[in-house]
């Protein structure tokens, strides 16, 4: 698998608390010149990405990060602002107290209510599986599918572990046909990104990718 393969398939991302406008626009050259899939960094970050880039670099967003257990209404309002601010993509976090409470219903309709804002732009679905048991895992594959989400994402990374290929696995037993997988926290090695490729991720999210990739594009 090309380098260049890879970096087209990873959100290059920078999501820490401390991130500054120097940092963020570091990751958008490095976007530009790698040509990965987007930017993923805090929403704050958006609409000065589109001023500073403009089409040059795709920017995308977290919403109800990291824990998602804020309503509804506030992450339908922090969506609407992304978007308009220009942010291609979301990444949402689901309510997993919810989830846990067997709420399956609650998960689903916020995850339309987003997608119903989102378009034809993309939204992706943080389930946050180091939280999940087995059964928990399967249902939020059935709120995604139902919800009608593009993609179905592992992690946000700030939780207690990130991918794992286990989860991935279960993810494609259990998802529609129209929903893809993004895998994210962890991911530091080319090998490890490939092995999620080939497990059948069409997106990553991994902060270390361009660094790890660079030198041999």
């Amino acid at each position: 698998m090309e380098a260049k393969d890879i970096l087209a398939k990873v959100d290059h991302t920078l999501l820490k608390q401390t991130s500054t406008w120097a940092q963020i626009q570091r990751i958008c050259e490095e976007a530009k010149t790698y040509h990965t899939a987007t930017v993923m960094v805090p929403s704050c970050f958006i609409a000065r990405i589109k001023e500073t880039y403009g089409e040059a670099v795709k920017a995308a967003t977290v919403v109800g990060f990291p824990n998602g257990n804020c309503s509804t209404a506030a992450k339908v309002a922090e969506t609407a602002q992304a978007l308009a601010d220009g942010a291609e993509e979301i990444d949402m976090v689901i309510n997993v107290g919810a989830l846990k409470d067997g709420d399956t219903k609650y998960v689903t309709e916020e995850i339309k209510a987003l997608k119903k804002l989102c378009g034809e732009r993309v939204l992706k679905v943080i389930v946050e599986t180091c939280f999940l048991t087995e059964e928990e895992k399967i249902a939020a594959c059935k709120c995604v599918t139902e919800g009608g989400a593009d993609f179905i994402k592992t992690s946000t990374g700030f939780g207690t572990a990130g991918a794992t290929l286990e989860d991935i696995k279960l993810f494609k037993d259990h998802i529609g046909p129209q929903v893809q997988m993004k895998a994210a926290g962890g991911i530091h090695t080319r090998e490890e990104m490939e092995a999620f490729i080939e497990a059948g991720c069409t997106r990553l999210g991994a902060s270390a990718a361009v660094k790890v990739l660079k030198d041999v594009m």
